[in-house]
């Protein structure tokens, strides 16, 4: 079962996935509206793989026939950006009818239990991390494929190497300009200036290499 809206499931979920504006230090939320497909009374319970990280309410709750409610769901704040600004958290939501008239704290423990004495639906949602973008919109920041990272590890190391040929160069070049003051041959002006061309093309190469790494967003 995914989240929408599916006669054929007891409650559908909007939005499809949980998207949080992802700032340091600050609080994020996102609300999702859960609404009852049936003529039946329909209780829900959401489930996280990182329940630290989020604060739910209500995580448990009964709905009427065709009545809806709001989750609101609040990313911790945290103190540092997550690598690659990727998510791997999962939330399920389950579902399941329920007699008339019972009330959420008269739920049984095992209600949502797989037990096969009642239908248990569940919904799974993602979650995905967006920052706010320089055009007033958001960068959203999902999983990457294999292939995808593998190239942009491979680009990082291209330019990890460049860096340190800078930086060799560069020393190469203070050490020709401590020498120059001792020495103002002909050939020496030939290696000075060979040297400092070589070191354009590299730091060149280098930003054209930070210009070409692909985007996550």
């Amino acid at each position: 079962m995914t989240a929408g809206g599916d006669v054929n499931q007891l409650i559908s979920v909007q939005p499809n996935d949980l998207k949080f504006i992802f700032e340091l230090d600050k609080p994020s939320f996102c609300n999702l509206q859960v609404t009852n497909n049936t003529e039946h009374h329909v209780a829900f319970k959401v489930k996280t793989t990182s329940p630290k990280k989020y604060f739910v309410r209500p995580n448990t709750g009964i709905l009427l026939p065709h009545d809806s409610c709001v989750i609101r769901v609040t990313l911790q704040p945290k103190r540092e950006y997550p690598p690659n600004m990727q998510c791997k958290d999962k939330f399920l939501l389950q579902s399941t009818i329920v007699p008339r008239n019972t009330n959420t704290d008269d739920l049984p423990a095992d209600t949502f239990n797989k037990d096969g004495t009642r239908e248990i639906q569940e919904c799974k949602l993602k979650v995905i991390y967006e920052t706010n973008s320089d055009d007033g919109g958001f960068n959203s920041f999902t999983s990457q494929s294999p292939d995808s990272t593998t190239a942009i590890q491979h680009l990082k190391d291209e330019r990890d190497t460049a860096v340190r040929q800078t930086v060799q160069l560069q020393q190469e070049l203070d050490f020709l300009k401590r020498q120059r003051k001792r020495s103002n041959g002909s050939s020496f002006s030939f290696v000075f200036a060979s040297l400092v061309g070589l070191i354009g093309i590299t730091v060149g190469f280098l930003l054209n290499l930070s210009l070409a790494s692909p985007s996550t967003a």
